[in-house]
């Protein structure tokens, strides 16, 4: 998507926080479009949530600049904001039906449409036939269902989800999903921080990737993997296949089952590695391409922090 200034929501400058002794968010900068994806990543601890607490006007910064549509934080942005945080946080004692209506009228929706809108929620969650039971009585992913309904009920502008998939099983990640997809198409700016590197590389158009709380990688997913190049080979195998990040030429090594992705040295022949592996593996793939995010990442960040 060409970018043009106009379609800017959200715009962060230089921000800060200090907490005691630690820096916790230092210099962090980026932009989120109408009609976007836009995945904040790193490891835990990184300085996500922080972040998010301070674009959303829960915490303020030391030091930087947050801005929608070129307008401070106020009442009526917040009115316009959907927000899905880290730490879940529903009334156990109450009903599913009740407590997404006080939410929805927390946003200024009226009972009509809140009601109306809840219903439609719960029947795409297939939640409909727990409405009059208590939240405690759910499922953890059933709550986060929930949590979520609450926070883009009142078809916000901007959505902000903090970790939105931990805990899903895989229907309820599809889900969720399909469901950030059309609210791109709807003209959406979506947030979603993670350290799930498969679902930032799947859902993302732009990617911010913090580390220690500095921004180490931002833009496109499309120009971050062609800045890292394409020596990248994809294996899937039968056979043990710990041998392949002593080969030489390998540069890294992500293991998997019966799978692998290969990081080559600069320059490297990827034809010289070939007969080394079928020497001593039953091949079913073997492809070069772009390294994944998670490669990157590692790359980026140093093995030790990414594990971390």
């Amino acid at each position: 998507m060409t970018k043009q200034s106009h379609n800017f929501m959200l715009k962060v400058a230089n921000l800060r926080k200090d907490f005691a002794t630690i820096r916790a968010v230092d210099g962090v900068s980026f932009e989120v479009q109408r009609g976007q994806i836009f995945g904040l990543i790193g490891r835990n601890g990184a300085g996500k949530t922080t972040t998010i607490r301070m674009v959303l006007n829960i915490l303020q910064p030391d030091i930087g600049e947050i801005t929608y549509d070129g307008k401070k934080f106020t009442g009526e942005i917040r009115n316009i904001v959907g927000y899905l945080p880290e730490e879940r946080g529903l009334y156990k004692k109450s009903k599913l039906l009740d407590t997404i209506l006080y939410f929805a009228q927390l946003r200024g929706m009226d009972a009509a449409k809140a009601t109306s809108e809840a219903e439609r929620w719960l029947k795409r969650s297939e939640l409909i036939s727990y409405k009059d039971k208590k939240v405690e009585e759910l499922s953890k992913g059933n709550q986060q269902k929930v949590q979520f309904i609450t926070s883009i009920i009142h078809d916000p502008q901007l959505v902000v989800l903090d970790e939105p998939f931990a805990g899903l099983d895989p229907v309820n990640q599809i889900l969720f999903k399909d469901i950030l997809l059309e609210m791109k198409q709807r003209n959406k700016a979506i947030i979603f921080s993670t350290h799930q590197m498969d679902q930032a590389e799947k859902l993302s158009d732009d990617i911010c990737l913090i580390n220690h709380g500095r921004v180490v990688l931002n833009g496109s997913v499309r120009d971050v993997k062609k800045r890292y190049g394409n020596n990248s080979v994809h294996l899937e195998y039968e056979g043990d296949g710990s041998f392949l990040r002593s080969l030489s030429g390998v540069k890294n090594a992500m293991m998997y089952e019966n799978s692998a992705e290969l990081q080559l040295s600069d320059g490297f022949n990827v034809q010289q590695l070939l007969p080394q592996i079928i020497s001593k593996l039953e091949l079913r793939k073997f492809e070069l391409r772009e390294p994944s995010l998670q490669s990157i990442f590692i790359q980026t960040v140093g093995e030790k922090d990414a594990e971390a």
